[in-house]
């Protein structure tokens, strides 16, 4: 999947609904999403962002892709999406594998929204 492709993949899981979901998600992904109960897999964690409403806009930045082998593709982003008067902003981490020609789902999404303060080693 090249990189403008591979985007609009992963941007379409933000503004596009349940069915994009279902259709783009494996069913045996694991997430890691910022409520209760943080760390879910397969049907579980579909649901969960399926029951999530949409975002108008959703802007994909800080964007890296790894290709560590044929068909799978790991990326790190930084996510500010809106809907109304709501705002989020994460750092996303998304894993991609090709179950056949042009045929790709996501086997792991994690999110970590903007901390109020940067996590320091002392």
């Amino acid at each position: 999947m090249e990189d403008e492709r591979l985007w609009s993949f992963e941007e379409s899981l933000w503004t596009e609904g349940p069915d994009n979901y279902r259709e783009k998600v494996d069913p045996e992904v694991v997430m890691v999403l910022p409520r209760p109960p943080f760390v879910l897999a397969g049907s579980a964690a579909i649901d969960a962002v399926a029951d999530t409403p949409v975002w108008d806009r959703a802007e994909l930045t800080e964007r890296q892709v790894s290709r560590p082998q044929e068909g799978l593709i790991v990326i790190g982003y930084h996510v500010a999406a809106s809907r109304g008067e709501e705002e989020y902003q994460a750092h996303c981490t998304s894993v991609i594998r090709r179950l056949e020609h042009e045929v790709w789902r996501v086997v792991q999404h994690q999110q970590t929204p903007l901390l109020a303060k940067a996590l320091t080693r002392d």
